[in-house]
């Protein structure tokens, strides 16, 4: 995919997520494609990245926008430095404004996205809506699992493991 047109799949994503618009949101991935959110794990196929969007993402909070900057794009990769911020509506953490920096990773299909995966720092996001130091720790031990059993990440560790063991 060439820069320009990954810039304007880019564009209508962040503004399709800003306003909430599912639809489109959910168009801008292949039909079976696959969104990996840090928060609530994998939604896979349109009407699931649609639902993430209207049920979890603008359920949650008011005055959302997403947006990305600094794109590259290379073969059916790309990549974006990205920057959130909403409001939260939760009831435990009711008015407090939330700003999260990631980067954004894409593998590309027919000029769509057929999976996307985010990299956050997720304690950031917890400080600033003032979740509990012991609940943050049971939710990044999980996500710490999760990670840990990933089948690349497996592979990968298993790997280093080897070249280091030759030593």
């Amino acid at each position: 995919m060439e820069i320009a047109a990954f810039r304007a799949l880019l564009d209508r994503l962040q503004q399709a997520a800003s306003d909430g618009d599912a639809e489109t949101f959910a168009g801008c991935f292949t039909p079976g494609g696959v969104y990996h959110d840090y928060v609530y794990g994998a939604f896979a196929g349109r009407a699931n990245i649609a639902h993430m969007l209207q049920d979890h993402f603008h359920a949650a909070c008011r005055d959302y926008d997403w947006r990305f900057f600094d794109a590259a794009v290379t073969g059916e990769t790309g990549y974006a430095h990205s920057l959130s911020r909403f409001v939260s509506t939760m009831p435990d953490f009711e008015g407090r404004e939330v700003v999260i920096d990631g980067i954004s990773r894409f593998r590309l299909q027919d000029g769509l996205i057929a999976e996307y995966w985010e990299s956050v720092n997720a304690g950031v996001a917890h400080q600033q809506l003032g979740v509990d130091p012991a609940r943050s720790a049971k939710v990044f031990a999980r996500w710490g699992r999760e990670l840990r059993e990933r089948a690349d990440v497996t592979a990968y560790v298993e790997a280093v493991r080897a070249r280091y063991a030759k030593g």
